[in-house]
């Protein structure tokens, strides 16, 4: 069997002899390089070209974010699973737009870390379960508010025409349940499209529903 391949970067030694005796006692895994910083992971990187890397972001000279950074422009088919004591949500953001596989805290388990690991080294993302809830929640937020901008220049009449256009309703249709002429509803439809820069009802239709425009709605009107 081909074991995977590590390096440890951290600046404690406690640590990395831990960690070392952590891991080599995985019978997929094996420990072939230490580092104590960023300048000596990249030696030992050239010379042992480790499958994953398991690396502290706080660490002298240059952060193991930047380390990061770097070993991922150098080495591409290098993984690297963050392994740290800091929780903070930005910390995980940063190390992923780095290009981090994993982001790990070092107060959980040791099985949370093997499996950062094995799925690091299958190509996978791998979060720590109190980590991953965050950057979804996080996600979810930004989404939402992306969304929520997606139709901020429209008004509440606006917003009601245009949800439903994308029920696939008719200028007729749209002017009975919401008692305007099909010519107001032609020109609302008009407003939107300048509004949106958009070109015709399937482009507003679609540009709605990937939206979520329905979620934006304050009253939907009935249709």
């Amino acid at each position: 069997m081909n074991r995977i391949r590590l390096m440890i970067v951290d600046d404690h030694e406690v640590v990395r002899l831990g960690l070392r005796t952590l891991l080599e006692d995985e019978p997929d895994m094996e420990v072939v390089a230490e580092a104590d910083s960023a300048e000596q992971a990249m030696l030992q990187l050239e010379q042992f070209k480790p499958d994953v890397v398991v690396m502290d972001i706080q660490l002298p000279g240059r952060s193991g974010i930047e380390a990061c950074q770097e070993i991922c422009r150098m080495y591409p088919g290098t993984r690297i699973v963050v392994l740290t004591s800091h929780s903070g949500i930005q910390y995980a953001e940063q190390a992923i737009r780095a290009g981090a596989s994993g982001f790990v805290l070092k107060q959980v388990g040791n099985e949370e870390l093997t499996r950062a690991i094995r799925a690091a080294h299958k190509g996978e993302m791998a979060l720590d379960p109190r980590t991953s809830l965050k950057v979804i929640s996080q996600f979810r937020e930004l989404k939402h508010s992306k969304e929520k901008q997606a139709f901020s220049e429209l008004s509440s009449r606006e917003m009601d025409v245009l949800f439903l256009i994308a029920k696939g309703m008719s200028n007729k249709e749209i002017g009975v349940v919401l008692n305007l002429t099909e010519v107001t509803v032609r020109n609302y439809t008009s407003n939107i499209l300048n509004k949106l820069q958009l070109r015709n009802r399937i482009e507003l239709a679609t540009y709605a529903v990937a939206n979520h425009i329905q979620d934006h709605m304050d009253s939907q009107p009935d249709g």
